[in-house]
């Protein structure tokens, strides 16, 4: 399922009272079946899981599940407490999804054992596959390799690592040396260092960046096309992936895959500078290209 693959992460459309936008849900999803990717993302950082109800969270993969059809959907249970991430992977489970991705969380003395009795409790209580997520610039915590070798190794429902601490490239490389049980491993960070990390071995990427499209050229092609793809495209990268998720939801909106751009508060939705400053970049990657329509990667 994560062999040379591109699972978009989706944002959470909100109307503009920031309730959850359920029809824009299923058409975006609707749109990410039309791109044919490998499958999709929910509940991540961009999809603002930590600002969402229970029962909003229950819905979303509902609505989720049944728009994408047989395409496969990852659903993120990551939780501070270990029985509350065991309880949304269980939900997750019993509504369909294919997998689960979980992070480790942060405590006030951190302890590498801790986060190994994390993961194995919550592999212990579901049977789904776990895409382990090394993301220490959302959660804190900062893995060592040998701790991550270690999950792979021993947690045999680990069916992919999502590779997001830095540096990554070398990183990449570290895992693809090391590894006993050879895992996919997707990178994200919004595809900024993906060139750098296909060379180093990466097999694809599972991140928010707003034009999957591009990624999906960038892991068919050779190394030189893959480069000269990501040299490309990187502007649109960097612009996109500051810091927030407001710049990537209005390029979804712009895509027209929701509705509105809303970001829940207290996190603020896109500034005007820039959305001046994305006008000027989109021109300047993309031209006249309909941003509706699937891209044409030359």
């Amino acid at each position: 399922m994560f062999e040379r693959a591109v699972f978009p992460i989706l944002p959470t459309p909100f109307r503009g009272d920031e309730s959850v936008d359920l029809e824009s849900y299923a058409r975006m999803v609707d749109r990410m079946v039309g791109l044919d990717v490998s499958g999709i993302t929910i509940l991540g950082v961009l999809g603002e899981a930590n600002r969402l109800t229970d029962r909003e969270r229950t819905l979303i993969i509902e609505c989720a599940l049944e728009a994408a059809g047989r395409l496969p959907v990852v659903v993120g249970t990551s939780h501070s407490g270990t029985q509350a991430a065991i309880e949304l992977s269980k939900t997750a489970e019993d509504l369909g999804a294919a997998a689960i991705m979980v992070t480790p969380h942060q405590e006030a003395v951190p302890s590498e054992a801790k986060v190994l009795a994390h993961f194995e409790a919550i592999a212990g209580a579901c049977d789904l596959p776990i895409v382990f997520q090394d993301h220490p610039g959302s959660t804190g915590v900062h893995l060592s390799i040998e701790l991550v070798l270690r999950i792979v190794d021993e947690l045999e429902t680990v069916a992919c690592i999502k590779q997001e601490a830095v540096p990554s490239p070398p990183r990449v490389a570290a895992l693809v040396e090391r590894m006993d049980r050879r895992v996919p491993i997707l990178t994200g960070l919004g595809a900024l260092y993906g060139g750098f990390e296909l060379l180093a071995g990466a097999d694809g990427f599972m991140t928010g960046f707003a034009f999957p499209e591009v990624l999906q050229a960038m892991v068919a092609a050779d190394a030189d096309l893959a480069w000269s793809i990501y040299c490309t495209y990187l502007p649109l990268m960097v612009f996109e992936n500051q810091p927030g998720v407001a710049i990537r939801k209005e390029i979804f909106r712009r895509r027209g895959m929701i509705e509105h751009a809303t970001v829940r508060r207290p996190a603020p939705s896109i500034a005007p500078f820039a959305n001046a400053q994305l006008d000027q970049v989109l021109d300047r990657v993309l031209g006249a290209a309909d941003l509706r329509e699937r891209l044409e990667i030359n």
